[in-house]
């Protein structure tokens, strides 16, 4: 097996494991009776610790060489910190575990995608074909947890998110160790908190991740609550992932005729029109279909639109920081704001007000872009 099909393997059991406990552990939660703050908050400490670990693993990778190594026995921590869930329902019990699988499952992603981009120095293009995996592997846990759900009791989750995490495990030990120097870079923060343009994407992007809180949070938990079945919970959540795909693998033609401002511009826009849609329209069958037909723009759009800007901006030799510090401040900042802001609101105003306080996010986001990017971005180079 080469680098490449082990790379995609791994991509597959990590996804897997996203597919099983980003949909469902939040129903598993409320099997247990767990308010609807303690789950945000249990279903957000992923995001809070992706504020500032990542930056920390990558700094010791750097220094210690072992990339490989790192990656296993972060996940064989993870796996243990884990496999406390059996062992209690208590809050902070199951708070310690989380924290404990989060802290340590943070180190891997980010690393493997030094791995993958190392190995893949001379064909950059060929990323795509091996992230594919992920999608794949998210798209088969989620359809089959769904329709497993429907027909077992709720607990079965755990076995099945332990035994994705023993293959993330199995799967890591497979991976061979990128050429010494070859994932480093030299990084000033102030050459990105000095330009405007930075700023103001790096903030639309935590109000983007934010409004999706109340998605990654609740949007099972609302629609059970609106009758729909595990199996088509699952369905829909596997159409958002498909569309996102469909926009993973058109976006290089489609940015050569749309400049990555109206992009960005279009998918905060879209994302307005989502949230609204899940929030006030959940009835509706049709609707909700449609509004996850949109995540390929909500997510799919802004994250390669973003992640371009980026690398139009900088430098090669700043271009993973970049990237790492648009990671913590949207995905750790917002996805952390974004998801207690939906516990918060969830039971006292409601699920159709809180999808709307999603979309008032997006709105701001659109704000933000319209004024702090310009036309010029697209051209122009961080110095």
């Amino acid at each position: 097996m080469n680098q490449s099909r082990r790379l995609s393997a791994w991509y597959f059991w990590y996804f897997a494991f996203v597919g099983v406990f980003q949909p469902y552990f939040s129903l598993y939660l409320q099997s247990i009776a767990m308010s609807a703050g303690r789950i945000a908050v249990l279903m957000s400490l992923g995001q809070l610790i992706r504020l500032a670990a990542p930056l920390f693993w990558g700094w010791l990778a750097d220094h210690a060489g072992q990339r490989v190594k790192i990656v296993v026995m972060s996940l064989v921590a993870a796996l243990a910190g884990f496999s406390a869930v059996f062992l209690t329902q208590d809050f902070l019990g199951l708070l310690l575990s989380l924290t404990v699988l989060h802290f340590f499952w943070s180190a891997s992603l980010p690393l493997v995608e030094a791995l993958t981009l190392a190995h893949l120095t001379d064909h950059p293009e060929r990323y795509g074909r091996i992230r594919l995996w992920g999608s794949v592997g998210f798209i088969f846990a989620v359809l089959g947890m769904g329709w497993l759900l429907d027909i077992v009791p709720i607990a079965v989750l755990l076995w099945v998110s332990w035994a994705l995490l023993l293959g993330t495990v199995f799967s890591a030990l497979l991976l061979k160790e990128a050429v010494p120097g070859a994932i480093h870079a030299v990084f000033s923060l102030r050459r990105v908190l000095g330009q405007p343009k930075v700023v103001f994407l790096l903030i639309a992007g935590l109000f983007m991740i934010a409004a999706h809180g109340a998605l990654y949070v609740f949007y099972s938990i609302h629609l059970v609550a609106h009758g729909y079945g595990k199996t088509m919970v699952g369905l829909l959540w596997t159409l958002g992932v498909v569309a996102e795909i469909i926009v993973f693998l058109l976006m290089p033609r489609i940015a050569q005729r749309v400049s990555l401002r109206y992009l960005l511009l279009l998918c905060f826009a879209l994302a307005v029109l989502r949230f609204m849609l899940i929030g006030w329209q959940v009835d509706s069958l049709l609707w909700l279909l449609f509004a996850q037909c949109l995540h390929g723009a909500t997510f799919g759009v802004h994250h390669v639109a973003t992640v371009a800007a980026l690398n139009r901006w900088f430098s090669s030799g700043q271009q993973a920081r970049a990237q790492a510090i648009y990671g913590s401040v949207a995905y750790g900042v917002g996805g952390l704001s974004g998801g207690l802001l939906a516990g918060a609101l969830w039971e006292s105003a409601g699920s159709a007000m809180t999808f709307s306080v999603s979309a008032l996010l997006a709105l701001i986001g659109f704000c933000l872009v319209w004024y702090g990017v310009p036309a010029s971005s697209d051209r122009s180079v961080v110095r």
